[in-house]
């Protein structure tokens, strides 16, 4: 676990889980074998499962990557209006396509850690 804002330029690269206590800034980048926490706001590049884990997910209090991926799936922010989510947001493989949605604790089985 990180206890601080990963800031623009900076990588962090972990075999296993990352959880970080702050943001992740445009610039920054995280790669994870594992799942992707982010207790703040996600603007980086965040990159799940990088060893080809498929039901890694990417979790955030506010998901707004430049560039997400999961094992050898990538997808980036749509151009045009932000949309500010009003609660946290997990992005997950289904059908072999990245699909973001509001995080929902009871109605979908995510990974343990």
């Amino acid at each position: 676990m990180i206890q601080r804002t990963i800031r623009s330029g900076q990588s962090v690269h972990y075999p296993g889980n990352i959880v970080i206590m702050g943001d992740v800034n445009p610039g920054a980048e995280l790669v994870a074998g594992g799942n992707i926490v982010v207790m703040g706001h996600l603007r980086g590049v965040a990159h799940a499962g990088a060893s080809g884990n498929e039901n890694a997910v990417v979790a955030a209090f506010r998901l707004h990557p430049t560039q997400l991926r999961i094992a050898n799936h990538i997808t980036r922010a749509p151009d045009g209006e932000e949309i500010k989510p009003d609660q946290p947001e997990v992005a997950r493989i289904v059908n072999g396509m990245v699909v973001i949605e509001k995080y929902q604790s009871n109605s979908v089985r995510y990974p343990t850690f």
